[in-house]
């Protein structure tokens, strides 16, 4: 199940999620987000957010939830991209989960928030392909939460 191609899809393959917490949730929002079109299947927001939620209800490490709403922003502007996919439900919810994303990773160790805040921008990047000024409400975010203080004083 290692989805690849010269479209711009994330390589995420399954056997870098075997045996860890993250898998079935990982499963659940791939499969809402980005659905076989070869099966007739549908995108799902609501269920691939309730994925997250169950998450966090059931296991509740910060690390981990911030890991699958950066997975969750990576799914969903990959399939937009590859597919051309336009619904705005489906931007309005990537926009607040990537939002949501940001504020959660900077509340992490400064390694694992980069590395997130990398992927998250890599989204944004990505995420300009899919018009309705998505990419251009994430760079207003990602400026919003990334901002470096001056810590110098001003005189």
């Amino acid at each position: 199940m290692l989805r690849t191609g010269t479209t711009g899809r994330f390589f995420t393959p399954v056997l870098a999620w075997a045996r860890t917490p993250l898998e079935p949730y990982k499963q659940t929002i791939d499969r809402w987000l980005w659905p076989d079109a070869f099966r007739n299947q549908d995108t799902s927001v609501a269920k691939a957010k309730q994925a997250i939620s169950n998450y966090k209800k059931a296991v509740g490490d910060p690390t981990g939830l911030a890991e699958l709403m950066a997975f969750y922003c990576e799914q969903a502007s990959g399939f937009a991209s590859d597919v051309g996919y336009q619904d705005e439900s489906y931007f309005d919810a990537l926009v607040r989960m990537f939002e949501q994303s940001v504020a959660t990773a900077n509340t992490l160790p400064t390694d694992t928030r980069d590395a997130l805040i990398a992927r998250l921008d890599r989204v944004r990047s990505i995420s300009h392909k899919c018009g309705y000024g998505v990419g251009d409400d994430m760079d207003s975010i990602l400026a919003k939460y990334t901002k470096r203080k001056d810590r110098s004083p001003q005189r």
